[in-house]
């Protein structure tokens, strides 16, 4: 990141006018043609039909961290204690599996399927003062019972978890250590090893503050979401940085994306063809004015791209 990185203009439409506080871990389905996503701290799970505009809001009994879609349909869903199942939209939420973390002070964050079908949930540990986050891995191929894997990357806060499109590398981000990383992934037995970093980021400047609207360009933002596209290219979410970087396999960034948003929290691929990038963001918490300068923070933003994205990964049960 020492050499200047080009830019790469996108032209960024807003789903709706309707903002997220803090937008997260998007899909598209490519069956339902829809875009799903949730709002951590809205305690929602949203999906949007792109063409018609139909919004429908699904309310969750604590912050939902994660989703993925299940292949036998509905979602699994990480709520704050734990990973749960829903056969349906609007369903019954029934539990899958709890785990050691205490609720209180830690909650799921980012996650999403690997590409056999098991679906991975990292947590973040909210006083932030102590590396007690990690990342998890929840089994139930075969119809057999719920099997859990601890994959000991203790972190601050889970974020970027992604796989290489032929799924041997796995990447995950240290948000708070402004760095990327990546493993080398067993994805039979599921063993995650040597592990290099991907690429390091720099640090908050001298003197930063989220609330000093005109030095905010000073600061490129912390890695949070990620996505993969069919190159193999890897897009991080900058937060607070108000941009998309798309890092190539071998680490060298190839381009910067600016965003009419401050804080980008995933991307994902989407539409038809999968070629409609969608971007989650963040408005909760930000300081006053800052909405005149990125008038879309909180919103769902899409932009056509030349490269396609991974489809999104199913759960697998059966």
């Amino acid at each position: 990141m020492s050499t200047p990185v080009p830019t790469q203009s996108l032209d960024w439409q807003a789903l709706g006018p309707e903002r997220s506080q803090l937008g997260e871990s998007p899909f598209w389905h490519p069956e339902e043609q829809r875009l799903y996503w949730v709002d951590i701290p809205g305690r929602e799970v949203l999906r949007q039909d792109p063409v018609s505009g139909v919004l429908e809001r699904w309310a969750m009994p604590s912050e939902p961290g994660c989703i993925a879609p299940a292949r036998t349909g509905g979602l699994v869903i990480a709520l704050r204690d734990g990973m749960y199942r829903a056969p349906q939209w609007g369903g019954a939420l029934s539990l899958l599996m709890r785990f050691n973390h205490d609720p209180a002070t830690t909650r799921f964050n980012d996650g999403k399927c690997d590409p056999l079908g098991r679906f991975w949930g990292g947590t973040m540990y909210e006083p932030r003062d102590r590396r007690l986050g990690e990342l998890y891995s929840l089994d139930a191929r075969g119809g057999r019972r719920p099997e859990v894997r601890l994959q000991a990357l203790n972190n601050v806060i889970a974020n970027g978890l992604a796989w290489s499109p032929e799924g041997t590398t796995l990447y995950w981000a240290d948000t708070m250590g402004h760095r990327i990383d990546a493993w080398t992934w067993d994805a039979q037995a599921n063993n995650l090893s040597h592990q290099r970093l991907f690429a390091q980021l720099p640090g908050k400047p001298e003197g930063f503050r989220s609330d000093d609207l005109a030095g905010a360009a000073r600061y490129g933002g912390r890695p949070d979401g990620a996505a993969v596209d069919a190159e193999g290219c890897y897009w991080s979410a900058q937060f607070e940085g108000g941009r998309l970087l798309r890092f190539a396999p071998s680490g060298e960034c190839l381009a910067q994306i600016p965003l009419p948003a401050r804080c980008p929290t995933m991307p994902c691929f989407g539409g038809p063809d999968g070629r409609t990038l969608y971007v989650t963001t963040a408005s909760k918490g930000r300081p006053e004015g800052e909405t005149d300068r990125w008038p879309d923070n909180g919103r769902v933003l899409a932009a056509r791209v030349d490269v396609p994205g991974l489809p999104v990964d199913f759960f697998e049960e059966v």
